[in-house]
């Protein structure tokens, strides 16, 4: 289809940032791996029972290219075969049947799918769907963001900024350490992605190896599954239903909503400080920042990137929550859920790629953060109270209290008044005539990440 005919924007409009998701996530990506977890198992069967043991390496390799050569023309084959069986699952299934007889493996054909349940097939291929495209496309993005802010956070740590909490001026900080603390969150939590196991589940009808065991009950099955699953990068569930009980891929579902979350309050912050005049925004010769108001040059990056992560923490949080609820050993709600997976992957990369582009189109504008210090001296009377603390000057609260809530604005000159009159020592009052909202920034990370 068009992109212009496609419901969603994932494959619409924004088809050109989430197309590296489709080797993963579209119908023809699930069954390509879906083929895959049918062909490593035949082979790795002809490891344990006699009947597949006389398989050559030719032959192997012949079966293995079924899987590694899967090709567009294979989905749409599988997609007809469906069709005719109504049955997703069946029609992979029958697919390599069908190879297995033009390759003269007919012989062998029954094995394909021995001992199966169709969620052997599911919850195997769509780990390993969700794993590579984590790893190869969605954590590189993650990463370059990661380097990003780190580089801007490097640039800009000694810029002093006026800090605003609850929306009030607050003590000064630093404009590379507040993104640096965005770097900070972003790392960890991908981190912890990156350790989070990716889970399998094989054990036949209702995970208990049924078939399994009573046509060859010489066979460790547990073991065997756990090894197959193993090779291909999962963690076996070793006690489910005819289904995985999905609390592993859930962890990694609220790690990524997570990861969403923090990229809401990135852009947030980069869309105020845009706002607040801090940053201004590189202009691209041709574009149009508003249909009414041609002087318009919009923070439109941040805004669609928080857009599209909201929607992602929104799905993730479903995926989260409904996938480990089942009805007895099955029933068929997961199934439609898990075709949603690469629906929140790709408004999270869209979210990812959005944010960075954003960034890359920021200057800083130091005059505007230098001004707004200047406008609010006030802000060091925490570190005058502090200092008089120390010294042990009575009510150094108070006084200050008294002193700067004011409707008119405090200047130095106020500032320094105050201190001449206060009986303290002459070094005490160079000390806290020293302080200014330029160089109250306290203790600014130096670390190297």
């Amino acid at each position: 289809m068009h992109m212009l005919q496609q419901i969603s924007p994932v494959d619409g409009r924004y088809q050109q940032q989430t197309a590296p998701l489709r080797k993963y996530f579209s119908e023809e990506g699930l069954i390509s791996f879906r083929v895959m977890v049918e062909v490593r198992y035949l082979l790795a069967l002809a490891r344990v029972i006699p009947q597949l043991r006389d398989l050559g390496d030719q032959d192997k390799e012949k079966i293995l290219d079924i899987a590694t050569g899967f090709s567009h023309d294979d989905a749409q084959r599988v997609k007809a075969i469906e069709n005719e069986c109504n049955h997703d699952i069946k029609a992979v299934e029958y697919l390599i049947k069908e190879r297995f007889d033009a390759l003269g493996l007919e012989d062998y054909r029954e094995w394909v799918h021995f001992g199966l349940t169709s969620q052997d097939i599911n919850n195997t291929a769509v780990p390993c769907s969700l794993k590579e495209a984590l790893e190869e496309v969605v954590n590189p993005q993650i990463d370059a963001l990661i380097a990003s802010l780190d580089a801007l956070a490097e640039a800009w740590m000694d810029i002093p900024m006026l800090a605003r909490t609850h929306g009030q001026p607050a003590s000064p900080t630093s404009l590379g350490k507040e993104l640096l603390v965005f770097r900070e969150r972003l790392a960890n939590q991908h981190e912890e992605l990156k350790s989070l196991p990716f889970p399998g589940k094989f054990g036949g009808a209702t995970g208990n190896f049924n078939a399994h065991h009573v046509a060859f009950p010489d066979v460790d099955w547990p073991a065997f599954a756990d090894k197959l699953l193993s090779e291909m990068g999962l963690i076996r569930s070793q006690t489910t239903t005819q289904i995985d009980h999905y609390d592993r891929l859930a962890a990694i579902f609220d790690c990524l909503k997570r990861i969403s979350t923090i990229l809401i309050d990135l852009d947030r912050d980069c869309w105020a400080y845009i706002s607040m005049d801090y940053f201004k925004q590189k202009i691209k010769k041709g574009e149009v920042g508003s249909s009414a108001m041609p002087h318009k040059v919009n923070p439109i990056d941040f805004e669609n990137a928080e857009g599209n992560a909201g929607i992602a923490v929104a799905l993730f949080e479903h995926l989260a929550a409904k996938l480990p609820i089942s009805r007895l050993q099955r029933d068929l709600s997961d199934s439609t859920v898990l075709r949603n997976i690469g629906v929140p992957v790709g408004h999270l990369l869209i979210a990812l790629k959005a944010t960075m582009k954003g960034l890359s189109k920021i200057s800083l504008n130091q005059e505007q953060l230098n001004r707004d210090l200047e406008q609010h001296m006030v802000v060091i009377a925490e570190g005058i109270q502090s200092i008089l603390r120390s010294i042990g000057h009575p009510n150094p609260y108070e006084i200050l209290k008294e002193l700067t809530r004011k409707e008119e604005a405090i200047t130095m000159q106020d500032l320094h008044k105050f201190v001449d009159g206060l009986d303290i020592p002459e070094k005490e009052k160079a000390r806290i005539k020293a302080l200014t909202p330029f160089n109250y920034t306290g203790i600014l990370p130096r670390k190297k990440y």
